[in-house]
């Protein structure tokens, strides 16, 4: 069985998308079903097939986030910020580009690198992990490896 570790939002966002799916979503596909039917033949009928596609779609995703709720591990953050852990804002120099970047540490399910939250399991997430403030990481990237300056724990 996989684990998910997630952060305490993570969690409730998962939970408030899953009801929203379910409940709203789900019946919402249901109608237009219904309203595409009503048009009549069914075999040439974009509309209704476009409608039977988003339903899949839905359950899937739906599958999915019941998958990672259930086997969700809310991982409680702490106010000590000696060193980099699940749920920390880290703010590093990349040494490479001579520039400071901040990410938000937690878990796959939670990681939104164009928004600068990162897994525990990427790269840049594995290697600042139990690290402190003034230490500097090799991350091991698949397309090298680099060093990140640890400036700030929040």
């Amino acid at each position: 069985m996989a684990e998910f570790p997630m952060t305490q939002q993570g969690y409730d966002e998962a939970v408030k998308k899953l009801e929203y799916l379910q409940k709203i979503k789900r019946a919402e596909i249901v109608q237009r079903i219904a309203e595409a039917r009503s048009h009549g033949d069914l075999s040439e009928n974009a509309e209704y097939d476009a409608a039977r596609n988003e339903q899949a779609a839905n359950e899937r995703a739906i599958e999915e986030l019941e998958y990672q709720v259930k086997n969700a591990v809310v991982i409680e953050g702490n106010d000590n910020s000696s060193a980099v852990q699940f749920g920390s804002e880290v703010t590093v120099h990349d040494m490479d580009f001579d520039e400071d970047v901040t990410y938000t540490i937690k878990g796959t399910t939670e990681a939104d690198p164009m928004k600068n939250i990162i897994s525990n399991e990427s790269p840049v997430g594995a290697a600042l992990l139990g690290h402190k403030k003034g230490e500097t990481v090799t991350v091991k990237a698949p397309n090298g490896e680099y060093k990140l300056k640890i400036i700030a724990i929040e």
